[in-house]
């Protein structure tokens, strides 16, 4: 079993390679589908993202470690 620290920890690996796969995404998709590209505004649509996605992960993970006792 993981203890809190270590859940936290994968999750937050997690997310930062998927924080760094959307921003390369983003400036890949957007100008296929004809979006502009504000690396500004695609860096906070990324971060707000990555908040969420941390959390999830944590709670999600929590859950499932609590389910194996």
């Amino acid at each position: 079993m993981q203890t809190k620290k270590q859940s936290l920890l994968e999750s937050l690996a997690n997310v930062t390679v998927g924080f760094l796969i959307t921003i390369i995404s983003l400036h890949i998709i957007f100008p296929m589908l004809g979006i502009e590209n504000h690396s500004g505004k695609n860096i906070l649509i990324t971060i707000y993202l990555t908040i969420l996605s941390i959390l999830r992960n944590y709670i999600l993970r929590r859950y499932f470690n609590g389910k194996q006792e």
